[in-house]
């Protein structure tokens, strides 16, 4: 069954960190482009970041830059979104998705996973 699947998501302190993980069945991320949106209550989904797993180039939103990395292991199959100095609003359901080149807009992606829950609060 070709699928994406998040795991990692949880409630954090604020300054904490979390690690999640996109992990890729029934195919090879191979040279597909991986990306995190996340969407918080009553507001629409955002672009956090996204990889080139071929060249292993990466972007960031500005709202994450220097707090988030994405971190891919080619062996596992595996992107993940390394997420410290947390905020609260960070607090979202985070998803991740496929697409051809790593852009910036939701319908660039065609393949989504089911997303996973990150709170930031004290």
């Amino acid at each position: 069954q070709v699928q994406l699947v998040e795991s990692g998501g949880g409630q954090v302190q604020p300054g904490g960190s979390l690690r999640l993980s996109c992990a890729a069945s029934g195919f090879s991320l191979g040279y597909l482009a991986i990306g995190w949106f996340r969407q918080a209550p009553g507001k629409e989904r955002e672009w956090v970041s996204s990889i080139s797993t071929g060249d292993g180039s990466t972007y960031y939103a500005d709202s994450v830059k220097g707090r988030f990395t994405i971190p891919k292991d080619n062996a596992k199959n595996t992107v993940y979104l390394q997420m410290n100095s947390l905020k609260p609003e960070d607090t979202a359901v985070y998803y991740c998705a496929t697409a051809r080149r790593p852009g910036l807009t939701e319908n660039e992606y065609t393949l989504w996973g089911q997303g996973t829950q990150v709170t930031v609060s004290s």
